[in-house]
């Protein structure tokens, strides 16, 4: 198994939790962007930057992304992309992504997005916060417990 981070939009607190759980673990974690990102020196952190561009880095993640791994994106479309293609994702507040409410995100987003486009002010994400870091390592850390080989 290995970690695929969608890194342009990652927030940084999640990145160094990512960072920790890939040291303890000895997982694999890739974070891919499109610009280049600093990493902390570690045989299990590696970075791939593509091109700048619409879903190129997602793009990438969804060619690279093998059944089993664990893609971190806030992205709804990639989730439902690496999802299909039995890979897993999990957000940086912490939801696991599954066959099961992927479906149900897409059309939510997919509603939001009519929305804005008629002018509504949708508000947005609130500031990533404490709480937010907390559920996504505690998310994490399940999962790596009931997936790791």
């Amino acid at each position: 198994m290995k970690i695929w981070v969608d890194a342009d939009a990652c927030p940084v607190a999640a990145k160094e939790i990512l960072y920790r759980a890939a040291n303890r673990t000895q997982i694999e974690l890739i974070l891919v962007a499109n610009q280049y990102l600093k990493v902390p020196p570690s045989p299990f952190i590696t970075t791939i930057q593509v091109s700048s561009g619409f879903d190129v880095a997602d793009n990438e993640i969804v060619l690279r992304a093998q059944p089993e791994d664990l893609v971190i994106t806030a992205d709804i479309p990639l989730a439902s992309e690496v999802i299909d293609n039995n890979a897993i994702a999990l957000n940086p507040r912490g939801e696991l992504y599954t066959k099961h409410n992927i479906k149900q995100r897409l059309n939510i987003r997919d509603f939001m997005d009519t929305m804005r486009a008629s002018g509504a002010d949708t508000g947005g994400q609130p500031k990533y916060g404490d709480k937010d870091k907390q559920q996504f390592a505690n998310a994490l850390d399940k999962y790596l417990a009931k997936h790791r080989k």
